[in-house]
């Protein structure tokens, strides 16, 4: 089956308690990548590497039992293959303190801050199936602005551990505009939905 074909048999769904074990399955022993469970954005730097390990996972876990959901899954054939974080800014708390990532302006936005995908699937297109997702998801939430934080590299390829926000390649193909630079390497892009 090519990429083509596996993404026309894509869906997804939120993270919720439901669901909780797939995003394990997909994550893997090692919590993706060095034990981030994909908190890396939700706390200061301190906290995140006292935790690294098992206490990101215990504190994504209680998350998504409190019933907030901290992204989507793609699934191929009943099997999560892929990941995207998506929800309010606000549920960010790094990004506030990112010089680099500060707000643009003083409007509501949703922020994409990280993906993972399962070996096998990377390199044939799943980060753009999920920029797609993740709009829609936040669209239903309510957002009127989606905003990424994608990797602009000065090499033509970096490795994937390296791009885990996403390339910015990858959000024009979903429709995102770049709103503004502070980093050569680190645009800010934004989906603006009608």
């Amino acid at each position: 089956m090519n990429s083509e074909q596996t993404l026309q048999h894509l869906y997804f769904q939120p993270v919720n308690p439901e669901r909780w074990q797939d995003f394990e399955m997909l994550f893997g022993p090692r919590g993706a990548c060095g034990g981030c469970w994909c908190m890396y954005w939700r706390l200061r730097r301190t906290e995140f590497e006292q935790m690294s390990g098992e206490g990101n996972r215990q504190a994504l876990k209680s998350i998504v039992e409190s019933g907030e959901v901290p992204g989507i899954l793609a699934y191929l054939q009943g099997k999560p293959i892929g990941w995207c974080s998506v929800a309010p800014r606000q549920n960010f708390s790094a990004l506030e303190r990112s010089r680099i990532l500060k707000p643009v302006d003083d409007q509501p936005v949703w922020s994409v801050v990280c993906f993972f995908t399962a070996k096998p699937y990377r390199r044939q297109g799943l980060t753009v199936q999920l920029l797609r997702a993740a709009v829609n998801y936040a669209r239903r939430g309510g957002a009127k602005i989606v905003e990424g934080y994608p990797v602009d590299p000065r090499q033509k390829s970096s490795p994937d551990v390296f791009v885990y926000t996403g390339l910015s390649s990858a959000f024009e193909k979903a429709g995102f505009v770049e709103v503004l630079r502070r980093s050569e390497t680190r645009p800010i892009m934004r989906y603006q939905i009608e």
